[in-house]
């Protein structure tokens, strides 16, 4: 088990490694297994690659993002342009079906909205906008529609799991309650439980994740 010096320095190698992350900007702390990243950071497509740089480091329980995005001058957007550039990136997004997702911008934060038949849809809606220039962050409440009983989710889900070799099935429960999915055990590392919440939200009907699973030591 490391140490969280060690978890620290693994953490800022893997920060300086990732290219889409201004390694020198972003401040790290580790205690008791948990992140914290600091500092600023130049768009929000950066702040969300640094966060997930931490998740992809193992023996890291949880992240406290605390970074700021500061836009420099050439940067700027006002909301108008943004909305009108963020609206555009979806119309064109060949995943996201015509007149699905509407958007709203406030400040430089984009709050999506709308109902979709599956949740990859609902993550392309939040990948066609992230990076654009001038956003501050983004807010998805894009809604998934419900299209499978609790039973036939709960199998696909479990079945999809199956197929992840690396995952040790046994330690993970699945439990559904009509549209949301809970999930509790154990994982080995922050980047299996993401794995393991993609592929909950990679059935169709599921409309929600609640994620009890524990990283063990």
């Amino acid at each position: 088990m490391k140490t969280d010096r060690e978890l620290q320095q693994d953490l800022m190698n893997e920060l300086d490694w990732d290219p889409a992350v201004d390694a020198g900007s972003v401040g790290v702390e580790v205690s008791n297994g948990v992140a914290t990243l600091s500092g600023h950071v130049e768009s929000y497509a950066q702040k969300w690659s640094a966060e997930r740089a931490a998740a992809r480091v193992a023996g890291i329980k949880s992240i406290a993002c605390e970074l700021d995005v500061i836009l420099p001058g050439p940067h700027q957007r006002n909301d108008t342009e943004i909305a009108r550039a963020a609206a555009q990136a979806i119309d064109w997004h060949a995943s996201i079906p015509q007149d699905t997702v509407k958007l709203v911008v406030e400040k430089g934060w984009i709050t999506l909205k709308g109902e979709v038949e599956w949740a990859f849809i609902r993550s392309a809606a939040e990948d066609a906008v992230r990076g654009l220039m001038g956003v501050k962050g983004v807010t998805n409440r894009i809604t998934i529609r419900p299209r499978l009983q609790p039973r036939e989710i709960k199998t696909k889900i479990e079945a999809a799991l199956y197929r992840r070799a690396h995952l040790d099935t046994n330690a993970i429960s699945v439990n559904v309650d009509k549209g949301t999915v809970t999930l509790s055990g154990k994982v080995n590392s922050l980047t299996e439980r993401d794995t393991v919440e993609l592929a909950s939200w990679s059935a169709p009907g599921v409309q929600n994740v609640i994620d009890h699973l524990v990283v063990a030591p």
